[in-house]
C-alpha cells in the first residue's frame, strides 16, 4: 500500500535514511553533514551502482518494500537523499 509523503513526513525521516545510507556504505562523513539535496551520484555523495544495490538491500530490509534495479524512476528516487526519503516515506510499509 502506498501513500502520499507529506513533507513533514520526508523531514522526519531524512535523518534516520541519511545515517542508514552512512552505516551500510562505511562513509567517511557524518549522516547530519549530507546535503540533502545534492546528488547521490556524481558530484554530491559520488555514489556508483554498486553502493545503489547496497541501500536498496538495506532499505528493502528495514522498510519492507522491494527496490528494483529495472525500474525506470531509479534516477528519479536516487537524485538526492530527499527524492530517495521521499520515495521510502510513500512505499514503506514497516
Amino acid at each position: 500500500m502506498t501513500q502520499n509523503a507529506t513533507p513533514e513526513a520526508v523531514e522526519a525521516l531524512l535523518p534516520e535514511v541519511s545515517a542508514l545510507i552512512v552505516e551500510a556504505l562505511n562513509l567517511e562523513v557524518k549522516p547530519e553533514e549530507i546535503d540533502v539535496d545534492a546528488p547521490l551520484f556524481g558530484e554530491g555523495l559520488d555514489l556508483d551502482s554498486i553502493d545503489v544495490l547496497e541501500i536498496a538491500l538495506v532499505i528493502s530490509k528495514k522498510y519492507g518494500f522491494q527496490m528494483r534495479s529495472d525500474d525506470q524512476d531509479n534516477e528519479r528516487i536516487f537524485a538526492s537523499l530527499r527524492a530517495l526519503t521521499a520515495h521510502i516515506a510513500s512505499q514503506r510499509t514497516a
